[in-house]
């Protein structure tokens, strides 16, 4: 077997709201990745800005951050093969308009801010999203 990837995923409000966490928790399984770490949590202003901060002076990072402040959140890690990868394809493009069917996007969501899911697209960046919502020794060595 390939070595296994990590990548950090966050279900967001709407996902929660709408009673979804389920039914995207088992796509991810049934995909055959493993959730290695989970929790729900409100979502300070703080974690929001420090999140998605590479959006930082775009016209649209307002919104993201509004979106997301003082709202219910699950934060994820999963572990496979080519997790990173296998995960955004699982997730659909962006905007849920141009998501392909078949894709959590594409399948179950409409709006473009609150897309219902986030994750990480590359390993520099599940290494500096992880560490906004987890402690490094919150994950016990499996």
């Amino acid at each position: 077997m390939s070595e296994a990837e990590r990548t950090f995923i966050m279900l967001k409000p709407s996902c929660v709201e709408r009673g979804l966490v389920g039914e995207i928790l088992s796509r991810i399984e049934k995909k055959g990745l493993k959730i290695i770490q989970m929790k729900f949590l409100k979502m300070s202003r703080e974690m929001a800005e420090e999140l998605y901060s590479i959006h930082k002076g775009r016209d649209f990072y307002e919104n993201l951050v509004k979106t997301l402040e003082g709202r219910r959140v699950v934060a994820i890690v999963i572990e496979g093969r080519k997790a990173i990868e296998v995960a955004r394809k699982m997730i659909g493009a962006t905007d849920p308009a141009q998501a392909e069917p078949g894709t959590i996007r594409g399948d179950l969501a409409i709006e473009l801010t609150d897309n219902l899911i986030h994750a990480s697209d590359s390993i520099e960046s599940y290494q500096r999203e992880y560490k906004i919502f987890f402690k490094d020794d919150e994950l016990q060595t499996l």
